[in-house]
């Protein structure tokens, strides 16, 4: 049972692609939840949707890939760029002139790129964990070849096409493990598994591919073209991203730094009371 039910929902349509949007609370301004990569849908923002929608209108969306939304194939169908595009969509379908963006990992790819090109529709940006590559040792995950077969089954060789169809429930296992370092985190683990079963092997194949793909314009580039302001939370002992990426993100917008003690990738879920407050200090600031 949800703790709380939305007052609105509904799909938008882009190039042939639909993406499932809900709407929950009221007040301005708007904040809308950013999806994140393809293996989880909107629900990992479960903790924050009953508490920030007690104070202000906030949208969520499954990303393509996931969720309620199409799974479109082919890697271009999820760079950064087709993300950041469903994000403004949604904007429209929903009439929301501006609103504060909180991304979650791969998600501030997407935030980033739209408070950098339509800076009149976002008031400011959180992002969570952010997977910016700003920091020299960018992401475990590219220790091993993903595409190509390899003999090594433990640890980060789990990444790899070839181990996911064989044992797609093992990789998952092992990834939301490392993603929730803290300790008693064995429901978040669970949850997590169940709702990355729900993607298939191909599409978050695509999705990691469509990560890849770099853009004509770098991440570094975009983040120093944003000029709203910005928010990191990152946690200190974060196994999937690099805690120095979320000080490089701050420092190359000029934006805050929160770092959540003993944290791991998803503070949010962790530890959604620091976080939930820590966002809607963030909101009453620059909504004034």
């Amino acid at each position: 049972m949800k703790a709380i039910e939305p007052v609105a929902g509904g799909f938008v349509e882009r190039d042939g692609v639909r993406v499932h949007w809900q709407e929950f609370g009221a007040g301005e301004p708007t904040i809308v939840l950013l999806p994140t990569w393809s293996i989880v849908h909107s629900g990992h923002w479960k903790f924050q949707v009953p508490y920030l929608s007690r104070h202000h209108r906030v949208l969520t969306f499954d990303g393509r890939g996931c969720g309620l939304s199409d799974r479109p194939v082919g890697a271009e169908a999820y760079t950064h760029l087709e993300f950041a595009a469903d994000t403004l969509a949604v904007l429209d379908a929903t009439a929301t002139e501006q609103a504060v963006l909180v991304a979650f990992s791969c998600g501030a790819l997407w935030g980033v790129q739209d408070a950098a090109d339509h800076p009149t529709r976002v008031l400011g940006i959180v992002v969570i964990g952010p997977a910016v590559p700003l920091a020299p040792l960018d992401a475990p995950r590219n220790v091993h070849a993903f595409d190509e077969p390899i003999e090594a089954t433990d640890g980060w060789a789990k990444y790899n096409r070839h181990y996911w169809d064989r044992d797609y429930e093992g990789f998952l296992e092992f990834f939301f493990g490392r993603m929730f370092t803290e300790t008693h985190s064995t429901k978040a683990i669970d949850d997590c598994v169940g709702w990355g079963l729900e993607t298939d092997v191909p599409t978050l194949a695509d999705a990691h591919h469509g990560l890849d793909a770099c853009g004509k314009e770098s991440t570094r580039s975009v983040c120093e073209r944003v000029q709203q302001p910005l928010l990191v939370i990152h946690g200190d002992n974060d196994a999937i991203r690099p805690y120095a990426a979320g000080t490089a993100l701050a420092e190359l917008t000029g934006g805050t730094l929160v770092t959540v003690d003993g944290g791991g990738h998803a503070p949010h879920c962790r530890d959604p009371v620091v976080v939930n407050r820590t966002i809607k200090r963030f909101v009453d600031r620059i909504g004034r």
